[in-house]
């Protein structure tokens, strides 16, 4: 196989696990943010702050290493508009506590037989097109270009900016791995009833490891001096169009790691639901329901395009290679979440 078609193999593979574990899991930021700050229930939370620390690990491992390098990825530009990056996150982190659940959750729930998915996923895709590349593509193009500024520091990392310290070389490039999967991890295994629930640290561990295995798809096997794969590893709101678009083009389009990874969500989650016994189709329960998920779908679609990935494009793939950017990016996300659930524009009647 040419090393694009490796990519895309790789990609429908690991998004068939990311499908499988996150429909037996329940795999999902919002759930277990609101678990978290609402019912007093850390399980879920923990279930991703462990991914996170996996991760972080692998896929700092895999850079050290020498398989593959961030520096052509998204994540790793040397300037940023930061204004977009905090608003997006925030609109997006807003959008899927409205959408009760990310893009990535959706697609889980859609192999399940969740018909309102299906909305959420059309509406993230169409609203995150039109942003970065149809009818509101020059109003973020204009934003962009009055508020980019450089990082500042070379590479735009933790690591780049603990080198500005004075620190050798080698103490720069891990101290920041180290402390940063030692306080995830901490966080996660120093609950003893998340120690219990054994179904969640596996599945955290695994979840965590397709990150740096994504990585090794486009960085590694699609590595090509000529058509080079773009690097990246698991994201969905950018390939969540793409495959709205690929379906509809698809004789004049290559598919893609992104939409490989999309459709290997969909059809991991069916079979596990399918075998399982936990295939039943939903709908929604009212008008204003359905309203409500439209509006968040909309809102994580431009939301996620400005902050360049949604909670898994930023909150673990961005966030394994310690960008600056994706720290910013995932943090206004987990603020926008906060402020639907506690704040003042508390989202009502979930």
């Amino acid at each position: 196989m040419s090393p694009l078609q490796q990519a895309v193999t790789g990609g429908f593979a690991i998004g068939v696990a990311f499908g499988a574990l996150g429909l037996l899991v329940g795999f999902c930021l919002t759930r277990g943010l609101r678990n978290w700050l609402v019912d007093g229930d850390g399980i879920k939370i923990r279930t991703f702050a462990l991914a996170l620390a996996v991760a972080v690990v692998g896929a700092q491992g895999i850079e050290g290493l020498g398989l593959v390098s961030y520096g052509r990825s998204l994540y790793l530009q040397g300037a940023v508009s930061w204004p977009l990056l905090v608003i997006g996150g925030a609109t997006f982190g807003y959008g899927m506590v409205l959408a009760n659940g990310c893009g990535s959750r959706a697609l889980v729930l859609l192999g399940s037989g969740n018909l309102r998915s299906f909305v959420v996923l059309v509406c993230i895709g169409l609203a995150g097109y039109a942003v970065l590349a149809g009818v509101l593509a020059p109003l973020r193009v204009m934003a962009s270009d009055v508020s980019t500024v450089p990082v500042g520091v070379v590479p735009p990392t933790l690591a780049g900016l603990v080198s500005t310290w004075g620190l050798g070389d080698a103490v720069a490039r891990w101290l920041p791995m180290v402390v940063v999967a030692t306080v995830l991890a901490a966080f996660a295994l120093g609950s003893r009833p998340f120690r219990r629930s054994r179904g969640d640290v596996i599945g955290g561990i695994l979840i965590g490891l397709l990150i740096p295995l994504g990585w090794l798809a486009t960085g590694y096997l699609g590595s090509d001096d000529f058509e080079p794969v773009p690097v990246a590893s698991l994201t969905f709101v950018a390939p969540v169009g793409s495959t709205l678009q690929y379906m509809m083009l698809s004789t004049g389009m290559a598919l893609s790691f992104g939409v490989a990874a999309v459709l290997g969500v969909v059809a991991g989650s069916a079979v596990t639901a399918v075998l399982s016994g936990r295939f039943r189709l939903e709908a929604f329960s009212s008008p204003g329901h359905m309203l409500r998920s439209i509006t968040g779908g909309t809102l994580m679609g431009i939301g996620g395009a400005l902050a360049m990935g949604c909670s898994i494009g930023q909150g673990l793939t961005g966030m394994s290679t310690l960008a600056l950017s994706s720290i910013a990016a995932f943090a206004s996300i987990l603020a926008g979440a906060a402020i639907a659930l506690r704040g003042p524009l508390r989202v009502r009647g979930m």
